[in-house]
């Protein structure tokens, strides 16, 4: 099972940080690929997501049944239903901080929680460093998403693909390379000879 770090996350946090910087103030509306979620709502998704990951393992002894007990609402009808949404008066710099502040905070979990520590997810109880490949999932993919929507060009480092793809996705063998493999196994794109995924899921737990 490959090694993952915090610092693995930090750089596809600010990698991601750093592109989403250069989308245009008024591009935010626009749909996020073939998300139902705009740009902005989909960057307070992966930010939620990051802060999520990091509060599951906060506690000296995590949940292993269930999320921790923070409050989710979607702030319209069929928009994302989160724990944290980012200030709309504070504009896109004040949306990429909060996302970048919770990267930055499951960084620092992952960085501090004990190797032996378990904590719940819905696919199954996972330790700090398939926290960080979860998180580096969620940023890889969702930027793909936003950048389709805010007409920039990303793509991701091919080690950090191919990190979180061998760590959570043991069952994805396509020939291709690993960044469309990894938009294949989250349903993202079809590739010669396989059809684009309807379902998928990861496999987080240690060992796994």
């Amino acid at each position: 099972m490959p090694t993952i770090t915090a610092e693995h996350l930090d750089r596809a946090v600010h990698l991601a940080v750093d592109l989403l910087r250069q989308a245009p103030p008024d591009a935010w509306g626009e749909t996020a690929g073939a998300l139902e979620w705009d740009c902005w709502e989909t960057a307070e998704h992966l930010g939620d997501d990051l802060f999520g990951y990091a509060a599951q393992l906060g506690p000296r002894i995590p949940p292993l049944d269930d999320l921790i007990g923070f409050s989710y609402s979607a702030r319209r009808p069929g928009g994302p239903m989160n724990a944290v949404h980012a200030d709309r008066g504070a504009g896109p710099d004040g949306l990429l901080q909060a996302l970048e502040a919770s990267g930055a905070l499951l960084s620092a979990m992952v960085r501090t929680t004990p190797p032996q520590v378990r904590a719940h997810h819905i696919f199954g109880a996972s330790d700090a460093a398939g926290f960080a490949a979860m998180g580096i999932v969620e940023t890889l993919v969702h930027t793909d998403d936003l950048a389709h929507g805010l007409g920039l060009d990303w793509d991701p480092p091919a080690e950090l693909c191919e990190l979180v793809l061998e760590r959570l996705f043991p069952d994805v063998s396509t020939g291709a390379e690993p960044w469309p493999s990894l938009l294949w196994a989250t349903g993202r794109i079809e590739l010669p000879g396989l059809p684009r995924r309807t379902s998928w899921r990861w496999y987080g737990e240690p060992g796994g």
